[in-house]
């Protein structure tokens, strides 16, 4: 395991569970169909605690270019690894996106909407406005950032010894994601990821999906711009305040 197949693996992981419950969720004749938001957020919530328990000990977990930029940014991340990284969150954003289709492909052919279908893969604003829906991805991504910049490592007594909290140092990214998700998601969907949109949006232009209809290129920049964005003002608020 490298940092590029952590990044890889651990990203395809996020995609395959938070794409997978949209998929659930919204698609025709699934068991959790019109089971809604609370169900979405949680399992987007748990999909990233998987992909940061496979990818944390062997590259940290980015599986976000947003987070891979904050930390270049505050210096805690070598500027030359961001475009490795990068790259790998993209491959396993896309392959996710592959899986979901494998995993679903009889409910896309029942599927009648396209709107519906492409909502599987990629964001899409409850009401359109492109200076909004970009703020709305900058706060979300500023919030995920900026509380990720302020996490602390386990520690017990004066000293400071170190506890190891193995698997469960995912949780808290997880929460966070979840509260995102919960209290900031119905303006955008909370992309708050350049690779878990475009990736997926990438693979819904080409995938044999019947009658799909549109891939929203014109709504696309948003979720790539507002995230990057958001992690630069995090970064630059973190490193004003330190």
């Amino acid at each position: 395991m490298s940092e590029f197949t952590a990044e890889l693996i651990g990203t395809m992981f996020v995609i395959l569970l938070g794409n997978g419950v949209v998929a659930n969720v919204i698609l025709t004749g699934t068991k959790g169909h019109n089971s809604g938001w609370i169900v979405i957020t949680t399992g987007w919530a748990l999909g990233v605690f998987a992909g940061v328990v496979i990818a944390g000990p062997y590259s940290g977990a980015h599986l976000n270019p947003a987070v891979s930029i904050a930390l270049a940014i505050t210096g805690q991340f070598a500027w030359a690894k961001v475009p490795m990284y990068v790259a790998a969150q993209f491959a396993g954003a896309m392959l996710g996106a592959l899986l979901v289709f494998l995993m679903y492909r009889d409910h896309f052919f029942t599927t009648k909407d396209p709107g519906t279908k492409a909502a599987v893969f990629c964001t899409s604003p409850a009401i359109r406005n492109p200076l909004s829906n970009i703020i709305s991805e900058v706060i979300g991504t500023f919030v995920l950032l900026f509380v990720i910049f302020y996490f602390t490592k386990g520690e017990l007594g004066a000293d400071k010894t170190p506890i190891g909290l193995g698997s469960l140092g995912a949780l808290p990214v997880s929460l966070l994601v979840w509260a995102i998700g919960l209290s900031l998601g119905g303006t955008t969907g909370y992309a708050i990821n350049p690779a878990r949109d475009l990736g997926p949006r990438i693979m819904h232009a080409i995938l044999p999906i019947p009658e799909k209809g549109s891939s929203g290129w014109d709504y696309a920049w948003v979720p790539v711009v507002g995230p990057i964005i958001g992690s630069a003002v995090a970064a630059g608020l973190y490193l004003y305040l330190k």
